[in-house]
């Protein structure tokens, strides 16, 4: 199968496109700087998966959320609408990045993929960005939707970020601790990506099926990396850094892979915190 792969550049851009070749696709890499020159290229591709998207973890004010916003609707619009204008287009499947944040935050509920959206920022970013996606349905492509938890690697993602003050001592909970996160290693999530590329339809939530909150998460960390972890980071601090986007990991939210392992019946190589850190760290 020949993927072309938008976002190839980015931390799960790298990973998807080795996983691809190694089981033999050929990958084509492509910038969405030029939606129409990208669509020309994309049509001689069996498949499209579009990780396309301004980073959540900056400061937000109105400028960056625009900009969230626009990176996952204007964008890949204007993207499937140069696309549908290609009358050789041998396209049959396009694949979209979306974010568990569709579901809102909450400390005490459980999300699977029939839940409905939640109606924060994040929340409607996420339901816009996957609508913007089902409009390739339109150009008779079969659409799939992954939703991405906290993704875990040690060459990018969230967890080299936090990585530096783990290793100097200086790690510590978040607020409350008792905040969700629903984390993946990003074996499994390239491995998610594959399994909806040869045949998922719909929505599918990236996320191990054992999330763990804020507490234990750092727990696990220090552990892995034999430090300590007694230095608390106030939530007061991160809405300094943050502003709004402090929600994602004050917050956070509670979210099981239910179709990705019923329906397709995928085998999680890390399905627990220790297992996954222990062999991105160890």
């Amino acid at each position: 199968m020949r993927v072309c792969v938008l976002g190839a550049s980015g931390f799960v851009g790298r990973h998807l496109t080795q996983a691809l070749q190694a089981r033999g696709d050929e990958v084509t890499g492509v910038s969405l700087r030029d939606p129409s020159a990208a669509a020309t290229t994309a049509a001689t591709c069996d498949a499209i998966v579009n990780l396309v998207g301004e980073p959540i973890a900056q400061r937000w004010n109105d400028g960056v959320k625009q900009a969230i916003l626009e990176s996952r609707t204007d964008v890949p619009r204007r993207f499937i609408e140069a696309l549908g204008r290609v009358e050789s287009r041998k396209t049959k499947t396009y694949v979209s990045a979306s974010a568990i944040g569709y579901y809102g935050m909450s400390e005490t509920a459980t999300f699977v993929e029939e839940n409905p959206p939640g109606s924060d920022f994040l929340a409607q970013v996420c339901e816009a960005w996957e609508h913007t996606a089902q409009t390739a349905r339109e150009l008779g492509l079969r659409v799939g939707i992954v939703r991405t938890g906290l993704a875990l690697g040690n060459d990018g993602g969230a967890l080299a970020k936090l990585l530096p003050p783990f290793r100097l001592g200086l790690g510590g909970v978040v607020g409350t601790g008792r905040q969700w996160y629903s984390w993946v290693h990003v074996a499994d999530l390239v491995g998610i990506y594959s399994s909806v590329l040869d045949g998922g339809e719909g929505p599918f939530n990236a996320t191990a099926p054992n999330p763990v909150t804020n507490a234990e998460f750092t727990h696990a960390l220090g552990e892995v990396l034999h430090r300590p972890t007694s230095f608390p980071a106030p939530q007061f601090a991160l809405k300094l850094m943050l502003g709004e986007g402090a929600s994602v990991v004050t917050t956070g939210q509670r979210v099981i892979p239910k179709r990705i392992t019923e329906e397709c019946g995928y085998s999680f190589a890390f399905s627990d915190l220790e297992s996954a850190l222990t062999n991105l760290l160890v």
